[in-house]
């Protein structure tokens, strides 16, 4: 924990604005706050992803100056205007396109070193439950900005996402219709999402707020899991923490400037580069990397309801894990039986990015306004969507609350200091 403040107001002027606006004292607070001497390079995701968050902002604002949000408009306005005539807008494109990809590897490698830590586990539920909201609201707003370039990808994944909303019964279609703003994706459409997509990383920078506010409560959990017994245990986070992260960013920039420069449309769908035509259906859509794990769930179930009320359980299983885990050891270190079962989860996950990628075998469902869903035929990618998505599930709601009932975690150490101090270096 924290604890109270120390700092002190040295000059008149920082005596003033303390006792009216303690600005000050709480970048002083944030440098001194007391973190675990032996956190590793997975600790370093979470500035990582402040970094990110700051480059998408200030690079959105840039973008929506120039940006046509109509139907006629829209995909001139990127394809020609932002790229060709805006001073250095092909950079500044590439920059925030690609920084949505770079956004979501930081924060899937942030969630799976929380999980592998068991960074979840009380009193830090809250702070996981802020970090699922971040990621909800990191995807609904990365759906909405692949919506803005009005190409033919951008145009139907629109269309087939919102239809799925008309699934649910009595209100479905109220939802559907209002989030189109008419009986058909259209410029409305395009306006709304556009509206929200702007908003939305103001919301999540509030959230990352709260989300910090409560990591500064329990404090930092460590690779070892076991609480700091001492304020020997600690040590400033500046300047020992802002020099590792700053570090850690600056590596992780040279893997974004790689994809900016040298494969800036790597990520990019080349139906994607077509305008919008409502009359002209791709032959495959599909979502972003970052979202095809759950595309596949979605796509491995052939009733539509089920399908979404199981996209929905993917998510929603983040966020009951606090409570799903039953183990009394927070670090996946001491427990190697779960640590089998984690990888494997972790292995179809992948399987399930990969088959949501596939072209789907079968044939499109009309409906009213374009394609509802899609009849698959029964193929090796469907029942490998099936058996990743049976256990993608199976991992939460039985093998992580049974397991920690009946596993024989090894010895915890007494404190984070033991397993350094046992290491035969160390030793000698």
């Amino acid at each position: 924990m924290s604890g109270p403040s120390t700092y002190e107001p040295k000059t008149a002027i920082e005596r003033w604005l303390d006792t009216r606006l303690p600005i000050i004292r709480f970048g002083a607070d944030l440098g001194d706050f007391p973190t675990p001497k032996n956190l590793n390079y997975w600790y370093t995701f979470g500035g990582i992803l402040a970094f990110c968050l700051a480059v998408q902002i200030v690079t959105g604002i840039v973008l929506a100056m120039h940006y046509d949000p109509s139907g006629a408009g829209a995909f001139k306005s990127v394809e020609q205007h932002i790229m060709r005539d805006v001073n250095y807008g092909w950079l500044i494109r590439g920059i925030h396109a690609n920084g949505a990809s770079m956004f979501f590897l930081a924060v899937y490698l942030h969630i799976l070193r929380g999980i592998y830590y068991g960074s979840f586990k009380a009193p830090r539920e809250v702070l996981w439950l802020l970090g699922c909201v971040i990621y909800f609201l990191m995807m609904a707003t990365a759906f909405m900005g692949y919506v803005l370039p009005w190409g033919q990808m951008s145009f139907w994944g629109a269309k087939v996402i919102t239809n799925l909303l008309g699934a649910f019964p009595i209100i479905g279609n109220t939802i559907t219709t209002l989030l189109w703003g008419g009986y058909s994706v259209d410029s409305p459409t395009l306006n709304r999402f556009f509206s929200l997509h702007y908003l939305l990383p103001f919301v999540i920078a509030a959230v990352v707020a709260l989300h910090i506010w409560a990591l500064h409560v329990p404090g930092n959990s460590n690779p070892t899991g076991v609480n700091v017994k001492s304020k020997s245990d600690t040590v400033p986070f500046h300047p020992y923490y802002t020099v590792k992260d700053g570090f850690a960013i600056a590596l992780f920039m040279l893997l974004f400037a790689v994809f900016v420069f040298y494969l800036p449309d790597a990520f990019v769908k080349t139906d994607n580069e077509i305008p919008a035509n409502p009359l002209v259906t791709p032959a495959h859509i599909v979502p972003e990397w970052y979202l095809l794990p759950f595309y596949a769930i979605l796509r491995a179930i052939p009733d539509k309801l089920i399908g979404v009320l199981a996209l929905a359980g993917a998510i929603g299983c983040l966020f009951a894990l606090p409570w799903l885990d039953t183990s009394k050891v927070r670090s996946m270190r001491y427990r190697p039986t779960a640590r089998i079962y984690f990888f494997i989860w972790i292995l179809a996950s992948v399987a399930l990015g990969w088959c949501g990628s596939q072209e789907p075998q079968g044939h499109v469902i009309p409906g009213v306004g374009g394609p509802i869903f899609i009849d698959y035929d029964i193929n090796s990618v469907t029942w490998l969507s099936r058996i990743s998505s049976l256990y993608y599930f199976a991992y939460f709601l039985v093998i992580t609350p049974l397991l920690g009932l009946r596993e024989t975690p090894l010895p915890v150490p007494d404190s984070i200091y033991t397993p350094v101090l046992s290491h035969p270096v160390a030793a000698e």
